[in-house]
């Protein structure tokens, strides 16, 4: 089986309104093929010289290398972060699946 190479980008919100958000907008606007919205994590991390704890819901999405950048301008615009986290990896999957995601992120 030959695998189908995608895209899954990261990234957290404050709220489940507005990963929810994001994720319906992405989707919406062909950028994502599918957002799974999960949480609540808790986070710790450093940010202006102190230690936080926040709860926070993640969103991975799954989008093809052609969209990669049109799906991080669109997070970056719909986020409230300053500095968000997107965490871009590199994915393989099965013929089908990944026939799925191009055909929904698809323009034409």
């Amino acid at each position: 089986m030959v695998c189908e190479q995608l895209i899954e980008i990261s990234t957290t919100f404050a709220s489940r309104s507005a990963a929810d958000a994001c994720a319906r907008r992405l989707v919406e606007v062909r950028v994502a093929a599918c957002v799974q919205v999960d949480g609540p994590v808790s986070s710790v991390y450093r940010w202006r010289s102190a230690v936080e704890i926040a709860e926070e819901w993640r969103c991975t999405c799954k989008t093809t290398p052609e969209r990669e950048g049109e799906c991080l301008a669109a997070i970056t615009a719909l986020h409230d972060y300053e500095t968000p986290q997107l965490v871009v990896t590199a994915v393989a999957t099965t013929p089908a699946y990944g026939a799925w995601v191009r055909a929904s992120v698809s323009v034409s």
